[in-house]
């Protein structure tokens, strides 16, 4: 549908829902919101709780923008469920949710790809924790949950005992935790907006670590846009995201996330559905091309459809 199609039809912007994000879900499908609105769009509020279905037909949505974030909203879940009822939805199809949020798919399959991931181990709950830990000889490693977003449940551990804390934590969000070497080095992250990677962002946390007071407290992170790297290494890095993305089948906007030590380009995670809040890394990066953040939120939404 063109643009003048879409705005004689009901938007529903999905928001909200039952994940440990649901906060900042909020703070990002207010935001679209607001900007489908000031559009021209006949866009309404929905919060994708467990009577989502029901909302969807009471309401009369024809598109699904969906701004959710984490377990229930960024795993194939709510995917499955607008394919179902013919819905047309943003954003990636239900394969390449499902696969991104899983931290440890991710892993699998870009490593089967030869793109670059730090080493990594899997705890299961259920197996023998003590086994667990004796198969790790390098720390600092970082304990976190396999299937969650927002550094949620996230420890960084120095030693064994740290770490059996660690995935004693991580274990409450998940049954599966991933165990990953820690990377001292540059962090950064690259959104590719339907297929083209935008420019890199170095993300530099007062605190010494992206946790979640740093990604949504205004003034707690220096953001340096674009980052600071030679063309090449650049290129390389974009390319990289492209190509992550690609191999899961992501479609739409998605984000990646990298560690940079020396000449070496780790890829972290990829982010189906990125925040859109006013500390959002999507938006930075968009603005620096020209797009606005009305401009942004209308090419996500050009990109709606079925059976992705």
């Amino acid at each position: 549908m063109t643009r003048e199609e879409l705005k004689q039809h009901t938007i529903g912007v999905l928001m909200g829902g039952v994940s440990a994000e649901r906060e900042i879900s909020l703070r990002t499908g207010n935001a679209i919101l607001t900007a489908l609105l000031g559009c021209g769009y006949k866009a309404i509020g929905i919060d994708a709780d467990r009577d989502l279905p029901a909302r969807l037909l009471a309401e009369g949505v024809e598109v699904a923008f969906i701004a959710l974030h984490g377990r229930g909203g960024e795993d194939g879940s709510v995917q499955g469920l607008l394919e179902t009822m013919c819905i047309p939805y943003t954003g990636s199809g239900i394969l390449a949710s499902s696969l991104a949020l899983d931290k440890v798919m991710t892993k699998r399959i870009l490593l089967q790809h030869g793109l670059p991931t730090p080493r990594f181990d899997v705890y299961n709950v259920g197996d023998d924790m003590e086994a667990v830990i004796e198969r790790i000889r390098t720390y600092p490693v970082i304990a976190k949950p396999a299937r969650e977003g927002s550094t949620i449940g996230v420890t960084i551990a120095a030693d064994a005992e740290a770490l059996r804390q660690g995935l004693t934590v991580a274990a409450g969000y998940d049954r599966q935790v991933v165990i990953e070497e820690f990377i001292k080095g540059r962090e950064t992250t690259v959104s590719v907006l339907d297929g083209v990677a935008l420019p890199i962002i170095e993300v530099v946390p007062k605190s010494g670590f992206y946790d979640f007071t740093s990604k949504y407290t205004a003034g707690q992170t220096e953001y340096l846009l674009p980052a600071e790297f030679e063309a090449p290494v650049a290129a390389r890095m974009q390319q990289i995201a492209v190509d992550a993305c690609q191999t899961l089948g992501c479609s739409g906007a998605a984000r990646v996330d990298f560690m940079v030590r020396g000449d070496e380009l780790l890829c972290l995670e990829v982010n189906t559905i990125p925040g859109m809040t006013a500390t959002s890394l999507l938006p930075k990066a968009a603005a620096v091309t020209g797009i606005d953040f009305g401009e942004l939120v209308q090419r996500i939404l050009d990109g709606a459809g079925l059976d992705k």
